[in-house]
């Protein structure tokens, strides 16, 4: 198992391998090969980058068997997901910033995300093992009343794109079995939300799958794999916090609109 991270040093963009409160950078690149420079730069006071850069973030809905109890509705026969503007990603610590009070209730949903590391494309499941680079945290934030205001045409994309709806890391974790993880999300330090992974309907290597039959994944891409029950509400001044044990600790801040960053 390690754990991966991308920082901004001098202007530049550098990863590597988390090392207790270090991290060793590595060149080259991170899905093959990548090799270790010698040099190590203390975690604390890094400023810390969303560990991969994602051509886009991939949404599921409706992947968890307690949720779909609770809704009262049906398992869905196939993956249901939608996409997410890359203008969205948020790195660790960064402000997610609220939009104005008209848009409406806006709510935080903590997931486990699945990072590609092989481009993949019309991939078996009993081979998706060999496409998954890693998992990460995510927060899939998400303007909740915009998705059926208008009866018309369900808004999921502005629904999900606003500028800092896509937080995600803080690190990359390699050779970990999904299958054992539980996911916890914690708004000013209290539980809210705290699921076993296993309870996941497509589990990472059927949605590796399944997805990659309708579109190519490529090395860096992040599948969100839904969430369960437990979501709530962001307000201003609070601080929403996605707990992946063994993956990482996601944390950021809540700013009302037109509060400084």
């Amino acid at each position: 198992m390690a754990l991966w991270a991308r920082i901004e040093q001098g202007g530049a963009v550098r990863f590597g391998a988390v090392e207790g409160d270090v991290l060793r950078l590595h060149e080259g690149d991170l899905f093959e090969n990548p090799r270790a420079t010698g040099e190590v730069v203390p975690l604390a006071g890094a400023r810390l980058l969303t560990p991969v850069a994602p051509q886009k973030l991939i949404g599921l809905v409706t992947n968890f068997r307690a949720g779909v109890e609770k809704a009262g509705g049906a398992v869905p026969a196939e993956p249901l997901y939608f996409l997410k503007s890359p203008s969205s990603y948020l790195a660790p610590g960064e402000p997610i910033r609220l939009p104005p009070a008209d848009v409406g209730k806006v709510i935080y949903e903590g997931e486990l995300g699945v990072v590609i590391g092989r481009r993949a494309r019309d991939v078996a499941e009993t081979d998706a093992d060999r496409h998954i680079f890693g998992y990460t945290c995510v927060n899939d934030v998400t303007a909740l009343d915009l998705i059926g205001r208008d009866p018309s045409y369900p808004q999921w994309t502005r629904a999900k794109s606003f500028d800092t709806f896509g937080p995600f890391g803080p690190f990359v974790a390699t050779g970990v079995d999904p299958a054992g993880l539980s996911v916890r999300t914690l708004l000013k330090g209290k539980v809210r939300q705290d699921y076993p992974v296993s309870d996941m309907i497509f589990a990472p290597r059927a949605l590796v799958s399944r997805l990659s039959r309708d579109m190519t994944l490529l090395p860096g891409d992040v599948i969100a794999c839904g969430t369960s029950v437990g979501i709530g509400v962001l307000r201003p001044g609070s601080e929403v916090e996605v707990v992946i044990d063994g993956v990482g600790a996601l944390r950021n801040p809540v700013e009302g609109p037109g509060e400084a960053t």
